[in-house]
């Protein structure tokens, strides 16, 4: 069975994690898995490329991310950063740990190089990939253009009475605890898909929306003129997995950018904004937790077959039969 998932970071690289164990303990048949990832919250930092989204999928599944932070390397030293701050260069509010320097040197050497994103991703996945799932795991970064993600945020300074911050800065300077008025992604009408993409989609079995954010992961990549166009041709069923549980968000902004967006938060707020494939949408089926079970009238009402089970991804056994019944909602 050749699958393919469409993530972001943290969520996504926890649910490939039980993806694997449930093909691993022969919950679902072994087969071929692709990574569509989003790039949109990567970011120039120090004078290096940074794709926080590509990295955390990888060091993931390579098993060297921190497992408490989840995100950046496991037995992370910070040296470097604490130089930087001493030196009083900017910004300080976003920190490179020196061992995952190491990474982006490479990227950035490589891509100074005139090798494009997707190959550099290709070169760095030799090393966390291939020693432990051989040629089972393909890592895609979602286009090789650059595409990067703004928030628009009130500024009672700014002209306009707000002003616009990178991503990053929103998540890891503000903590998103400043209202997100808007989301900006530069560039993403201009991409395209990056090699391999298109076909990832339409030669699958199976395409997977995991609970990743729906506004800024997912909801990027099916920004890249031409995913949507796949996602359409394809002849895979799509089924997602809601990032709401009991009408929040278990980790992350979902909740803030949804809002900012004008999109019910909850569990058939967000199937919905997705909608069906049969109408334009992406969807053919949606999982909702437990706890929202009363959403399923709701989203079936609009076309898409739902089902709900327990989404927390407690541990890897929990996170597999997630996988499983995704699978089985498909009709595989």
């Amino acid at each position: 069975m050749q699958i393919t998932v469409l993530s972001g970071g943290m969520g996504g690289a926890k649910f490939l994690q039980g993806l694997l164990h449930a093909q691993h303990t022969g919950l679902l048949p072994d087969g071929e898995i692709t990574v569509v990832a989003n790039t949109a919250d990567d970011i120039w930092i120090h004078g290096l490329k940074v794709c926080p989204d590509l990295d955390t999928v990888m060091y993931t599944l390579g098993d060297g991310i921190d497992l408490e932070r989840g995100w950046g390397r496991r037995e992370e030293t910070w040296s470097a950063k604490d130089e930087l701050a001493a030196y009083g260069v900017e910004p300080t509010w976003f920190g490179l740990g020196d061992r995952d320097i190491a990474t982006h040197l490479v990227r950035t050497q490589m891509l100074d190089a005139g090798f494009p994103l997707s190959q550099v991703t290709q070169a760095l996945c030799q090393r966390w990939l291939s020693p432990i799932f051989g040629n089972g795991v393909r890592l895609l970064p979602m286009t090789d253009d650059r595409v990067e993600t703004h928030i628009a945020i009130a500024d009672a300074e700014a002209p306009s009475g707000r002003r616009a911050v990178h991503f990053q800065e929103y998540w890891v300077r503000l903590r998103a605890e400043v209202p997100a008025e808007a989301v900006v992604v530069v560039g993403l009408e201009e991409s395209k898909p990056g090699p391999g993409v298109v076909e990832a989609i339409t030669e699958a079995d199976l395409v997977l929306l995991p609970p990743s954010n729906p506004v800024v992961s997912v909801g990027t990549i099916l920004g890249v003129p031409g995913v949507r166009k796949a996602i359409s041709a394809t002849p895979a069923p799509v089924v997602g997995l809601s990032p709401i549980v009991g009408g929040s968000h278990v980790r992350g902004m979902a909740e803030q950018l949804l809002t900012s967006i004008g999109v019910e938060v909850s569990a058939a707020g967000v199937g919905l904004h997705y909608g069906p494939r049969s109408t334009g949408g992406v969807l053919d089926g949606w999982l909702v937790d437990s706890l929202d079970a009363d959403d399923v009238a709701r989203v079936e009402a609009a076309g898409v077959s739902c089902r709900a089970v327990p989404l927390m991804m407690t541990d890897h056994d929990a996170t597999a039969a997630m996988a499983a019944a995704a699978v089985e909602l498909a009709g595989l």
